[in-house]
């Protein structure tokens, strides 16, 4: 897997991609194409961490991919390293062209840039593209600005993965992601409530930084990690409202016609489509009665999607 650095570890010169590229989706896989093969530096991707919008305005940024997700994302890009750049107020009070000549020239000897057409940077976001591109003129690096990818609704972005996965689309998340979207999780001990009505979960720890679906019951593909061999399941994300209705949100998965000891290992998740929203159940009776239904559904869905 490629390296993940701080600015001042990276390999130099570099030739490097600009950007969040969070859910590095097809728009960002051509801002990233035009340095993967440059002769000159070494094929970077540089961002920033946290997200500017948590230090400037205490927004909750979660991301659609996590660093250490991103960089297997990006290996077969022909990227080799991924630079998280960490942001606080000393650089976000930074000008354009001292953020270029302190962070890109001085620190990463960056011999080409490349950014999309609506990249921003600097005190107040006061640098564009025309700023970026006069100022690799002076510096005499070379300067890539490639246009915003769209298709018939509009541009492709973090923001419309978000809304379809808010949305519970799994479809068209995996359609604008152009692979499926997943996540990983510790499987963690639970309060064993599952196995005694017949249905035994692994409850997953989740990084609290990642992006998930809405809540709801889910077909899934599960994996462990590091593992080929894939497992069909039925998840759940959300508290338990038939059972203890105070409870908090939390991501279970069972394995279908499976039984291992999961505890302590990585699980990797592909939802592939949400089954049904959340409800409470008169009983208990009636909650294992409708899993055994999910459980069906779920079999159906993941069968013509292998």
């Amino acid at each position: 897997m490629i390296p993940l650095c701080a600015p001042e570890n990276a390999k130099l010169p570099t030739a490097l991609a600009l950007g969040s590229f969070d859910g590095l989706h097809l728009g960002h896989k051509k801002v990233i194409k035009a340095i993967s093969k440059e002769p000159i530096g070494i094929p970077t991707v540089v961002s920033f961490w946290p997200h500017p919008r948590e230090v400037l305005f205490g927004e909750s940024r979660l991301r659609l991919d996590l660093p250490n997700e991103k960089t297997s994302l990006l290996e077969p890009l022909g990227i080799e390293q991924l630079v998280l750049v960490p942001f606080n107020k000393t650089l976000a009070s930074k000008s354009a062209e001292t953020f270029v000549h302190e962070i890109l020239v001085k620190t990463l000897q960056a011999k080409h840039i490349s950014v999309g057409e609506n990249f921003r940077f600097g005190r107040n976001r006061e640098g564009d593209v025309s700023t970026l591109k006069r100022i690799g003129a002076c510096l005499g690096i070379k300067v890539s600005i490639i246009p915003i990818l769209e298709d018939n609704d509009g541009r492709l972005s973090s923001s419309r993965i978000r809304k379809a996965l808010k949305e519970g689309e799994l479809k068209h998340a995996k359609y604008l992601l152009n692979r499926p979207y997943s996540f990983t999780g510790t499987v963690e001990k639970g309060r064993g409530i599952g196995k005694k009505i017949g249905w035994p979960t692994a409850n997953l720890k989740i990084n609290g930084r990642k992006f998930l679906p809405s809540l709801g019951v889910y077909a899934a593909w599960a994996s462990i990690a590091n593992e080929q061999e894939r497992f069909p399941a039925v998840m759940n994300i959300g508290p338990q409202p038939t059972i203890d209705p105070n409870s908090l949100s939390a991501v279970e998965v069972h394995l279908l016609n499976k039984e291992i000891n999961l505890l302590g290992q990585e699980l990797t998740i592909e939802p592939v489509q949400r089954i049904r929203l959340q409800k409470k159940f008169e009983n208990i009776e009636a909650l294992s009665k409708q899993i055994s239904l999910d459980a069906i559904f779920a079999k159906e869905i993941l069968t013509s999607n292998p």
